[in-house]
């Protein structure tokens, strides 16, 4: 059993399945990619020709009943999440969804409850990896007293913003039939910032679309119904507040990325403006200005021992791998549900040495280069 070769059938082969998914897998000893599914024919060829895939799929049913494949990778826009998740859940495969998780919480929940009752099996979706490589090094100083009591996360977030441009194209980010109740980066910072801080125990928010509408491939004026702009308060869990705002439509942001991390006795900052790469800042209380640190730590360089923090994962073999947001042991096997729009808190990647399919192989593919120790499953 130790021995033998874990079947992986992928279903969706867009940007980051073919970028990071597929050769991640490949890579490792013990992993074999042994179909594909994509929208058509032609591309499904196009990937396993590519990548040296024996063979396609006429469908993604045909992905998750085959007997003979014992996970799937999900890189599908999100109104296919919950109905493939589920589908192969019930089917006995372990299941890597890509994010976002789902349409709206109700699918999230559903596909929660699917994971319950498939314990044999691991369920996970691809974390948030955009903060990886700083965030152990924000929770070991924040867990350390660095800052000491939280007052306010105050965070603003306009990558890839400008003014607003009626005349760009309609994406399925934009779509609601595609993407949900999605927001933009929304939820993939605030997953970010629960790793750090928790999770908020009540919430405000407003947007707007600043481009009302755009003109789809017929021609016609189609209304933009997901925000492009959203401001968020909230009060945390732990104690302080946080506000937020996330934009595409706001033109000469001076910063791509500031989140500030104030405290009663010092404040973190992790910061981006332009291209330069992000950086965190840390200060203290009577110690002068911000100073930028190293490069961080990212998560999976952390060791696997449960400290206090939010939640960071699930395993297998009835041992415990990490603590919610009250300091409770997370029990394995099970998939851990968070307020984000992402849904599950990714398990700490330094523990992602374990077996985690009966007594088979190892499981583990970066996610991306800021990550690029494992994050699978």
């Amino acid at each position: 059993m130790a021995n033998e070769k874990i079947r992986v059938g992928v279903i969706g082969a867009g940007g980051n399945t073919t970028k990071l998914h597929i050769p991640g897998l490949q890579a490792q000893e013990g992993v074999e990619i042994v179909t594909v599914v994509n929208r058509s024919d032609a591309s499904s060829q196009r990937v396993a020709d590519e990548f040296g895939i024996p063979s396609i799929a006429a469908d993604w049913q045909e992905v998750v009943e085959d007997a003979d494949i014992d996970a799937v990778c999900i890189g599908t826009w999100p109104y296919m999440h919950a109905p493939m998740t589920i589908a192969a859940l019930a089917n006995d495969k372990h299941v890597l969804c890509e994010a976002r998780m789902a349409l709206n919480a109700g699918q999230a929940h559903d596909m929660l409850d699917a994971a319950r009752l498939a314990p044999r099996c691991v369920a996970q979706i691809v974390p948030a990896p955009h903060t990886l490589e700083f965030d152990a090094t924000i929770m070991d100083m924040i867990g350390a007293g660095h800052i000491g009591d939280l007052i306010t996360v105050d965070a603003r977030i306009t990558v890839a913003s400008g003014f607003p441009n009626p005349s760009s194209p309609i994406t399925w980010r934009q779509d609601r039939d595609m993407s949900g109740n999605n927001i933009m980066s929304m939820g993939i910072w605030y997953e970010a910032m629960m790793r750090w801080v928790g999770p908020m125990a009540n919430v405000f928010a407003i947007g707007q679309a600043a481009v009302s509408h755009r003109t789809n491939d017929d021609g016609q004026r189609q209304a933009m119904t997901i925000p492009d702009h959203v401001d968020i308060i909230g009060q945390m869990e732990q104690g302080g507040q946080i506000r937020f705002n996330v934009s595409t439509v706001l033109g000469h942001a001076p910063a791509g990325v500031d989140v500030c991390i104030f405290g009663t006795d010092g404040t973190l900052r992790l910061y981006q403006a332009g291209s330069d790469p992000m950086a965190l800042f840390a200060g203290k209380h009577r110690r002068g200005q911000t100073r930028r640190l190293a490069r961080g730590r990212g998560i999976h360089q952390r060791h696997s021992r449960c400290r206090r923090g939010y939640a960071h994962g699930f395993d297998h073999g009835g041992e415990v791998h990490g603590m919610d947001g009250r300091g409770n042991a997370i029990p394995t096997h099970r998939t851990i549900r968070c307020p984000a729009a992402h849904g599950i808190i990714p398990k700490r990647a330094s523990v992602l040495n374990q077996s985690v399919k009966s007594d088979r192989s190892i499981w583990k593919t970066g996610i991306s280069a800021a990550a690029s120790s494992s994050v699978w499953f």
